[in-house]
């Protein structure tokens, strides 16, 4: 029974049905390469460290061309990475990303599965990664997804054996994956996995190496590859009119976040796997050399395979419900088949053919978008069979109640058959929110309350209704999550999941609120109603040493979805301190302090995350000189909002308006992190912010990578960057020039200032750099040599330009206060004996 239950389980670990995505409706050509995989039983396991690490084109060659079945375990959901494409990082960048991959794997083929691994950030070593990450957990989790999708081949992405060559996480996970290959077969190894799952053996694993990891490709062609397997990748689909390399480019560009977007390739293009483990293939064409890959696997397969094999061979693409007789016979003897692992993926392939042949579709939509706990919601539901086939709908079962309603209706070719129904949210139902968000983690794990939820790429949608059917006489259920679907006048229908929310929800919008000085703050929160008739009251927790006015205040919402704002005076004490303030909400006998935020990509389904409400105070000892800045953004950042919080005048602008009149009306410019990567239209207005600088304004250049630049100069000297980072945000801090101004005005900068950094001291810092530079602060990471690049300071005319790879991008939304100290000094370099330019018009 256990085994059972965990199979069914399994099966939500791996689908690739993304909620709020338009239902799959697979076309003649399509149905016909599902059959293909039906018949091929065998699978891939594809295994690396972060979002955009797989390999699209092998994934998509073993999915597409093979016909395996093939999973890509992401160790981590990328929480780590900077974001091209809005503001958000750490858990939300983690909530796009786990999507982007989800789309990634709808594009090729593929099913997604993770561990609890937290991406931390980057990090030199495995040795220091398997610290923070907890090896004994994250490796439990590598065996589980083992003994759950039960893989003939491991492919690693990463070598296990060079540590230190590359990021830690990238060789951590290759040599977990190495690891668990032995351990997922030993029932000794993580015993509780082994009832519910049982232990498996990987035939074989292998390493995806390519020139890269060799140096050259000299050095690769040269190398002996009598250990390797090579695959022709290039591979041209006619059924879908693109090859192979054009559908891996298209899954690449999912990971939009990320800035991957992939220009499709075609022609040869040769992959290369090296055996680490296992036994090697005699064909070195063939992955699966030696391992029966037909349904003769499987006791009881030989008839199912007989009888599928002429499901393929008479497959009418002008008619594929003529299939569906024979595909029902094969239906009802998967049925009866002793291996459960196999009988359960093989249940649902053949579902999704049969649907899909019969033109099923079966759709149960809420009439909104959202419901909280203990409420009744109204269901649109419609069936219709789109065949010749002999249909009839039975009954329906709806998750709420498990009580069966019946109904004995035979769908006729392309009737439509419609109802409403009533279903009820209990207070047993879950939020529909990120399962590994649910409760605090630590920085290198999440933390999963529900140990069948790990590995899962998204919370399970327990309200569902159940279809069940008889088609050409055989009884067969289809089970769908409830959604909510809209027209937009612009897109069309839109699909949306049907979330399950609080009743009450609260944000102040400003994540870290620094008061400069002891003056007091009126801070809005904003209550928002997940249902009609909202009363209640709304308090703060707050800091001891800080006051908090009034105490208390009524909320009283009417309708669903509105939101009420109430307004707290917040006052801060004498002097430097810090703490968090956060709202909480009481509606009768319950009390909620989690803020309610919405996601909202066209490429990826719309996101609903619950966080707890949270906002960092800082009382602040900081002096500034200017006030009229000038923000040119580049990857994205929070820089010109917490440059707003100590009080300085912040103006966003464009390349355009980079103009020698516009300029003079401010007292410094700050570039966003990676603008030159990304800014491809500053490469024309460098001299004249470098003209800037000479007549005595301040430029402040944040972090660039050396790949991808698109300015010819990124300063008015000689300056070169490189990948050179401190990983470690406790390193030491040793200051080069103690004497500095950068150091000691407009305040004085100590040890204490670098106290408190998260996820690193910074990154991609300049290497070699003309003596017109003055080195700042030297740091590094254990066992490496000092990095004297990561702040940088030239006297360029009247004024000074400046060069940080510090991490004050990720510092300022961590309210850091060393780093706000820091970078007012920056600004304020020079500026002594200036007075402090008119206020900016509108």
């Amino acid at each position: 029974m256990l085994k059972t239950i965990a199979s069914l389980l399994f099966i939500c670990l791996f689908s690739i049905n993304s909620f709020a995505q338009q239902p799959k409706k697979p076309n003649a050509s399509e149905i016909y390469q599902s059959i293909e995989k039906l018949n091929f039983l065998g699978s891939v396991l594809y295994v690396a460290a972060h979002p955009d690490d797989e390999n699209t084109r092998l994934i998509s060659y073993m999915a597409n061309h093979v016909k395996a079945r093939t999973a890509y375990l992401s160790l981590t959901r990328g929480d780590g990475g900077q974001n091209l494409i809005g503001p958000e990082i750490r858990e939300l960048l983690g909530v796009i990303r786990t999507q982007e991959l989800l789309a990634a794997r709808r594009t090729d083929g593929g099913t997604q599965r993770f561990t609890r691994a937290n991406d931390f950030g980057y990090s030199k070593h495995p040795d220091e990664t398997l610290a923070i990450w907890n090896k004994e957990e994250v490796l439990s989790d590598v065996v589980l997804a083992i003994r759950q999708f039960k893989p003939d081949v491991i492919i690693n992405r990463f070598d296990h054996r060079s540590p230190g060559t590359t990021h830690g996480h990238h060789t951590s996970s290759a040599m977990l994956s190495v690891e668990a290959f032995d351990l997922a077969g030993d029932a000794t190894a993580y015993s509780s996995q082994v009832k519910q799952y049982g232990t498996w053996q990987p035939k074989r694993e292998f390493f995806n190496t390519s020139y890269w990891f060799y140096g050259s490709q000299e050095k690769f062609d040269a190398a002996d590859k009598s250990n390797l397997l090579n695959f022709d990748v290039g591979e041209y689909y006619p059924s879908s009119g693109l090859s192979n390399t054009e559908i891996a480019s298209l899954s690449r560009s999912q990971h939009k976040s990320q800035g991957f977007g992939n220009t499709g390739t075609r022609g040869e293009q040769t992959e290369y796997i090296e055996l680490v483990k296992g036994e090697m293939p005699k064909d070195k064409n063939n992955v699966f050399d030696g391992i029966d890959t037909s349904w003769n696997r499987v006791k009881g397969g030989k008839a199912i395979g007989e009888l599928l094999e002429k499901v393929q061979t008479d497959y009418n693409f002008n008619n594929p419900s003529a299939s569906l007789k024979a595909l029902m016979s094969a239906y009802t003897l998967i049925q009866n088949l002793e291996d459960s692992h196999w009988k359960t993926i093989k249940t649902e392939e053949i579902k999704a053919i049969i649907s899909a042949c019969s033109g099923l579709y079966l759709e149960a939509v809420a009439k909104e978008s959202t419901s909280t706990l203990n409420n009744k919601i109204q269901l649109n539901i419609e069936a219709i069979n789109r065949s010749a086939s002999n249909i009839e709908l039975l009954s329906l079962t709806k998750s709420d109640d498990g009580k069966t309603i019946t109904k004995n209706i035979t769908l006729a070719n392309n009737v439509s058959k419609k109802e409403a129904l009533e279903y009820y949210v209990s207070n047993e139902d879950n939020y529909s929110v990120p399962y590994w968000l649910e409760e605090k983690g630590t920085l290198g794990m999440y933390k999963v309350k529900n140990k069948n939820w790990i590995g899962l790429p998204e919370t399970l949608r327990t309200a569902t209704v159940k279809f069940n059917l008889k088609i050409e006489g055989t009884p067969i259920s289809f089970t769908k999550a409830i959604i909510y679907k809209t027209n937009d006048p612009v897109k069309g229908e839109v699909y949306k999941p049907f979330e399950i929310i609080p009743e009450a929800s609260a944000k102040i919008s400003e994540k870290v609120i620094i008061f400069e000085n002891d003056s007091q703050k009126e801070i809005p929160v904003v209550v928002k109603a997940g249902r009609d008739n909202l009363e209640g009251s709304i308090t703060l927790n707050y800091p001891k040493g800080w006051s908090v006015f009034p105490k208390q205040q009524k909320i009283n919402i009417e309708h669903k979805g509105q939101e009420q704002t109430v307004i707290f005076t917040i006052i801060p004490p004498k002097n430097q301190n810090e703490g968090t303030i956060t709202p909480k909400v009481t509606i009768g006998n319950n009390v909620y302090t989690k803020e309610l935020i919405e996601i909202d990509y066209d490429h990826i389904p719309f996101q609903t995350v619950l966080l707890p409400s949270e906002t960092k105070i800082v009382r602040l000892d900081i002096k500034k000189r200017g006030e009229n800045i000038a923000y040119i953004e580049g990857a994205g950042d929070v820089v010109p909002e917490s440059l707003k919080q100590i009080g300085y005048n912040v103006v966003i602008i464009s390349p355009e308006d980079i103009t020698p009149e516009n300029l003079n009306k401010f007292d410094a410019v700050v570039v966003g992190i990676r603008a030159y990567n990304t800014v491809e239209a500053l490469n024309y207005r460098q001299e004249a912010l470098f003209d800037f600088v000479k007549n005595g304004g301040n430029m402040i250049v944040q972090y660039n990578t050396s790949h991808r630049i698109k300015v010819d100069n990124i300063a008015p000297y000689s300056l070169t960057l490189s990948r050179d980072r401190v990983t470690d945000e406790f390193a030491d801090v040793t200051f080069v020039n103690p004497n500095h101004e950068v150091l000691n005005s407009p305040n004085k900068i100590t040890q204490e200032d670098f106290k408190g950094w998260t996820q690193e001291r910074g990154l991609y810092f300049p290497k070699e750099w003309s003596n017109e530079f003055t080195p700042i602060l030297s740091m590094h990471d254990k066992g490496e040599t000092a990095k004297t690049g990561s702040l940088l300071v030239a006297k360029h005319g009247k004024g000074h330009y400046i060069y940080t790879g510090l991490s004050f991008f990720r510092e300022f939304p961590a309210g850091v206060s060393g780093a706000y100290r820091l970078f007012a000094n920056m600004l304020s370099i020079g500026k002594e004996d200036i007075d402090n330019k008119s206020e900016i018009k509108n």
